[in-house]
Parts: structure tokens; sequence; C-alpha cells
């Protein structure tokens, strides 16, 4: 299957299951920017086959796949270059953002644990960004950085520049049973509890691919002020469910991982782990049923509209995951 096309099984989703949901106004709250030329030479595959280069030009025009008539009206961008040129591809998304096409744009800066925090603090400023983006891959480890604690990739040093300058911070956890794990359930409060002024927002909802992880652990959290989630690439809505009824619907923020987002497939909770199925992997030709899948972020879509019907949310609440919840955290215009 070729990728990077809209087909008639996405169409068809759009506008069967998608768009009578969406509000008018959409804030993409999880979004990666990049050129092939950020990436790493070793772990560049999967991202090489992506239009060349991922600006906010092409972020607004492959946005229109997943909620058509330009209701997309802004994001929060990062890089995607964890261990290729973060230098370059955090520079790459402060001229993004701050290019005639980034209102309401804000743009985090890719941080690895070795950065000082002066460094950190002198390039957040100098770049004109609102947050720091962490991610595992670059943890300070022996083995696997999949069971790497929080710490080992965003360090306390960092912390407090973001509790001192009032950054947001977005942490993909790791280990095994995410936001079910105690360690992580320990760091994440003493991290909001101990630096009131950063704003902690939880990608995939809470790592919630399997959402048995987050329905047992979003206890955990409760009385924090400053810790949110987004929705990007999650595709079951049991997640979706358990941070509104336990964190309230004006924690939950929406994104969509892109480009995540465009790639064709899904991730399903198996046993007490997760697995992501991609169409380039599948037999489409089952015998029972011939398979369509369709893009990542209808999948989410979908599973996002299944919570909030299941908690019965208004029209006023859809549209605060959607965009208005974002305020509290960017200066958002209409």
């Amino acid at each position: 299957m070729v990728s990077w096309q809209f087909t008639e099984e996405d169409r068809l989703m759009v506008a069967r299951e998608v768009v009578p949901f969406l509000p008018d106004q959409i804030f993409d709250a999880h979004a990666h920017l990049f050129t092939h030329e950020h990436l790493a030479e070793d772990s560049a595959d999967g991202f090489l086959d992506t239009p060349n280069p991922q600006g906010l030009a092409e972020f607004y025009e492959y946005s229109e796949w997943l909620h058509p008539q330009g209701r997309t009206n802004g994001g929060l961008f990062f890089g995607l270059a964890f261990l290729g040129d973060r230098v370059g591809n955090n520079e790459y998304i402060s001229a993004e953002v701050h290019s005639p096409l980034g209102k309401n744009a804000f743009g985090q800066m890719i941080v690895s644990p070795d950065m000082s925090a002066e460094y950190v603090h002198s390039e957040v400023k100098r770049l004109g960004m609102v947050g720091l983006k962490c991610y595992h891959t670059m943890a300070n480890v022996a083995g696997p950085t999949w069971h790497a604690p929080i710490e080992a990739y965003l360090p306390e040093a960092q912390m407090r520049v973001a509790n001192e300058l009032g950054l947001t911070i977005t942490l993909h956890m790791v280990r095994d049973r995410a936001l079910a794990d105690p360690i992580n359930q320990a760091t994440i409060r003493r991290y909001c509890e101990t630096y009131p002024n950063m704003q902690l927002i939880l990608a995939h909802a809470a790592r919630g691919f399997n959402p048995w992880h987050t329905i047992e652990g979003i206890h955990s959290l409760q009385g924090l002020d400053n810790v949110w989630f987004d929705t990007s690439a999650v595709t079951e809505a049991g997640a979706f469910e358990a941070i509104i009824e336990t964190m309230e619907h004006h924690r939950l923020l929406y994104g969509t991982d892109f480009h995540v987002s465009h790639v064709r497939g899904r991730c399903v909770a198996i046993g007490d782990s997760f697995h992501w199925f991609y169409a380039k992997d599948m037999n489409l030709d089952e015998q029972h049923i011939k398979l369509a899948p369709v893009l990542i972020g209808l999948e989410s879509l979908r599973s996002l509209r299944l919570a909030c019907q299941r908690l019965k949310l208004t029209d006023s609440q859809v549209e605060d995951i959607f965009f208005n919840n974002a305020k509290q955290l960017f200066p958002l215009e209409a």
C-alpha cells in the first residue's frame, strides 16, 4: 500500500464518522515538524517515505485529511530528530512557528539529558520556545531505553528551568506499564508538586496505548493542577474516558502526532501490553473480509468520539478538548 495517499476508505470514514463530530476550530497539541536532513541515518527508517520537508505548510495541507474545511487553527510543534541533528531541528521549529504561517503556532525545544540548565535556558529564550520535548531514546541508561525512569531523560536541572520560565513539557513516558508503574507515578507527582510553574503534558493519554494502564494509574495524579494529557495516536477509547472521568475534560488536549497520524494502521491492547498493526505489514486479503485500514489519525478521532459519546459530553465540552482547553496554556487567537 502506497504511503501518503488519501484513500476512498479514509474519505468515507471522515464523512461518516469524523466530520459530524468535529468542532469548527481545532488546535493540534502534538505535532512533529522536520526535514529528512535532520534525521540520523541509523534511525530514519519509517520516516523517509514522508514528504520532505514536513513544515507548517505541509502540516496544514495534510491536516485537511483529518479535519477538513480549514478547521485546523494552530498547534504545539516539536522536532523528530531525537537521535539526529537536534540543534538543526530546533532551529527549524523556531523558524516555522515564527513564520507568516505561525498564527497560534508554538514550539517546544528537543532536550537531551546532557544539556546543561544554562544552555536550555538560553536556547529556549533565543529560539522563542514555549516548552521542552524530551524523549526516552536519549536516556542516559544502560540497556533498552524503553525501561528508563523519567529522570534519565528529563533531569531535575531541566525541570528547574521549566519552572523558572513557566514552560510546558511534553512527556512520552515509557516503562512497560506506563502510568500504572509506581516509579512513573512517583516521579510525575514529585515533579508537578516541586515545580508548580511548569505545565506537564502527558503524551498519548499518559501513554495509554493499552488503556488499562491509564485506567489503573490515573487516580495517582488526582489533585495536581499542572498535569495535562494529549490524545495523540491513541486508538482505543478507554484511556480518554479514564482521564475525563478522573481529571475532568478540561485537562485533555486534542493532538494528532503528525506525521504518525498519516500512517495507516492502529494500536491494540494485548494482555498487559500493546501492539502496533501497520497496513504495510498486513495481509489485506483476509478470508472473512477484505481489510481496508485507514489513517491512524482517523482511528484516534473515532476513539475520541466514542469516549465523548459514552460520557455524554456536550458540544461545548467537545469544543474545549479540541481548542479551548489549550487556551489555558497558550495565548490563542480565534
